[in-house]
């Protein structure tokens, strides 16, 4: 018996979605519940599960295709059909003995498209890469860190077909067109958009590093022994700038038609890397969370966010946004205002740097800090004196304990 598989509710106010990829091929066995395609909504990821277990059947819609709410997808045959590709496999399996080449090109084909570009890009073999993803899929940041390891051997036998195939191809350009995801649709409307309504201007400071590095040092191993997390810069960042919204409230606050809303409680959006793009869940009243709290709620963010398991809802709201470029290598950004947000924190990467103390030149880790903000709701005086605020309090954490 055929079972239709139908596209799942996606969320509020949202009616269509964008197939990424198929999870599984016409013939592969299916469990209840296991996923069969994933697809790709404004926000993030999310998979479809088949009803019944049975054999996947047909794909009545190709990767790319957008699909709404309710429509049928694919056809899962019942679990009598599965003795038949189950019998007709071992049949088969012998031919391929000599020619075991062909199993790589099955493995690309099922890729899914950033990460199929990004193997393009690095020329890396993927049937060399360990997936980290969900169910060991392959993952965009697996193929970039597989590109970048230091190892040289990996490159030497991709080498070694070019010249065979280079002939063919000599002084030839190529150029190659990829669909963009809605993600990244819905990514540029936004920043255009920000950029088009907020007066936007961004203001920077420096901030000395030492005291949270030593800090962090000290108490690393302890903490992650008590918590079962590792201490980062995060958790700091995110209570200074809590602190700050409390004595700046302006920064936490967005502009809805002529009134302006002022929020009492600080929910933090921080960016963090999934296999399509960066996104941007939100911290929950991040102002009642410990240092601990805080960098166990990032941790599990950025773990679903590359399994793909991050839900609409904690994407959603948000007062204020702390993106971290310095993780990529950023010396310094002016990052962009998330709407209706007013205002956003870029922290950059941490450099030795000459500065003067007490007389003396001396070498400290200093950082880049710059807040991007709509100055129709915030002067520059109040930007100033807010990242002031978060200076002071990384430059001296103890300020971030007795709340001052």
């Amino acid at each position: 018996m055929a079972t239709e598989v139908k596209v799942p509710v996606l969320g509020e106010s949202i009616t269509e979605a964008t197939v990424g990829e198929w999870l599984k091929n016409p013939g592969d066995p299916v469990r209840v519940d296991e996923p069969i395609a994933s697809l790709e909504t404004d926000k993030v990821s999310v998979e479809v599960p088949s009803p019944v277990a049975g054999v996947m059947g047909e794909q009545i819609v190709k990767v790319g295709d957008t699909v709404e709410v309710g429509a049928v997808i694919a056809i899962i045959a019942g679990e009598g059909a599965a003795a038949a590709p189950a019998a007709a496999a071992p049949a088969a399996t012998p031919a391929p003995a000599p020619a075991a080449a062909p199993a790589p090109a099955a493995d690309a084909a099922a890729l899914s498209p950033s990460v199929r570009r990004a193997v393009l890009e690095t020329g890396v073999d993927p049937s060399t890469v360990q997936g980290t993803g969900k169910d060991g899929r392959l993952t965009k940041d697996d193929v970039i860190a597989a590109a970048s390891s230091k190892p040289a051997a990996a490159p030497a036998p991709a080498a070694a077909p070019v010249p065979a195939a280079a002939p063919a191809s000599t002084g030839g350009r190529k150029e190659e067109r990829v669909r963009m995801t809605r993600l990244r649709q819905t990514v540029a409307k936004r920043l255009k958009e920000a950029q088009n309504t907020a007066a936007m201007l961004t203001t920077f400071n420096d901030v000395d590093m030492t005291a949270v590095i030593e800090a962090r040092a000290k108490y690393k191993d302890l903490f992650e022994k008590k918590h079962g997390v590792r201490l980062g810069f995060m958790g700091f960042f995110v209570k200074a700038a809590c602190m700050a919204l409390k004595d700046i409230p302006g920064v936490n606050g967005s502009i809805e038609g002529d009134e302006i809303v002022y929020h009492d409680y600080c929910d933090i959006s921080v960016a963090v890397s999934a296999p399509q793009g960066l996104v941007v869940p939100v911290i929950r009243d991040a102002q009642d969370l410990s240092v601990a709290g805080i960098e166990k709620t990032i941790g599990d963010f950025g773990k679903r966010a590359k399994d793909g398991s991050l839900k609409m809802d904690e994407m959603k709201g948000g007062t204020f946004t702390i993106s971290n470029g310095g993780v990529f290598g950023s010396l310094m950004s002016t990052p962009i205002i998330n709407p209706p947000q007013s205002a956003v924190l870029g922290l950059h990467r941490i450099e030795e740097r000459p500065v003067v103390r007490n007389g003396q030149v001396v070498v400290r880790p200093m950082m880049y800090l710059a807040l991007s903000y709509d100055h129709r709701l915030i002067d520059g005086r109040e930007a100033v004196t807010f990242l002031v605020a978060i200076k002071n309090a990384i430059e001296d954490p103890t300020r971030l304990l007795i709340d001052l």
